[in-house]
């Protein structure tokens, strides 16, 4: 029996409600998660958008990239024209995805790193590959 496949375009807003965010993604559930947790650096970390207002499910890649696509080129009048007629109340759709993960996995990697280093510099040789690296060039 083939493998279903299932992607998502989605948006995420900032809790300003300035910054929206597209994207696209074979696993929404995960995505929301680690644009949630900050795993990575960029526009959704920058903005703080990890609100998801909107989504779409495609089954096949190619449609999900096009439309991905066809949404980033939209002005953003239209966008919002279609997350409010998608979700009138501007809810949070993944509000209660994560209740039961524990508050310090939520938390933003830096804000993790930034209590500990209130504890002062860590002993030995560093475990992270940015630092590691820096330290090696420079």
């Amino acid at each position: 029996m083939p493998r279903e496949y299932r992607f998502y375009v989605y948006m995420l807003q900032s809790s300003s409600r300035r910054a929206v965010y597209i994207g696209m993604t074979n696993n929404l559930r995960q995505r929301v998660f680690d644009h949630k947790t900050h795993r990575h650096e960029g526009f959704t970390d920058q903005y703080n958008a990890v609100r998801l207002v909107y989504w779409e499910r495609y089954d096949d890649v190619h449609k999900a990239i096009a439309r991905e696509k066809q949404l980033k080129r939209w002005r953003r009048e239209k966008k919002l024209w279609l997350i409010a007629r998608f979700n009138p109340g501007w809810k949070n759709l993944a509000a209660d995805w994560f209740d039961n993960v524990p508050a310090a996995l939520l938390d933003p990697p830096h804000a993790l790193f930034e209590a500990k280093a209130s504890e002062g510099p860590p002993q030995g040789p560093s475990t992270c590959p940015r630092i590691r690296s820096e330290r090696r060039s420079g």
